[in-house]
């Protein structure tokens, strides 16, 4: 998961409430101030899993956009193995007949990836 915090006000005032709480020398008053305040600093950001079908020789969908720190699984549902491959970012492997393979985007762009074992076998993964 990540962790996507924004500076503000919020921010501000829970660190002055736990140098206070510090200072004072107790971690009660600390516990009392967040839970009397209702401030929470940073909003987790969910991760999304997208699927990718490959079957009848074709990625299913062919092109897929995703948000960064979503993971992407590629499924094989043919009966022969398949890989999922773009020059220098990543790499399947040989996914064999009914196996899967999953993969982090951390990096913002287009890749452009293919099957190395079905060459006619191309897809287009944006991650924003």
């Amino acid at each position: 998961m990540r962790r996507a915090c924004k500076h503000s006000w919020a921010n501000d005032v829970s660190a002055r409430v736990v140098s206070r709480a510090f200072r004072a020398g107790t971690i009660v008053a600390l516990v009392t101030a967040f839970a009397a305040s209702g401030i929470t600093t940073c909003a987790v950001a969910q991760q999304t899993t997208h699927t990718i079908a490959m079957d009848g020789t074709r990625f299913v969908p062919e092109s897929l956009t995703v948000k960064r720190g979503d993971r992407v699984v590629w499924v094989n549902k043919d009966p022969f193995p398949h890989t999922a491959t773009a020059a220098g970012r990543f790499d399947s492997k040989a996914v064999a007949a009914g196996g899967s393979w999953s993969f982090a985007t951390n990096a913002a762009g287009e890749f452009a990836y293919v099957c190395t074992l079905h060459p006619g076998m191309k897809g287009v993964l944006i991650v924003k």
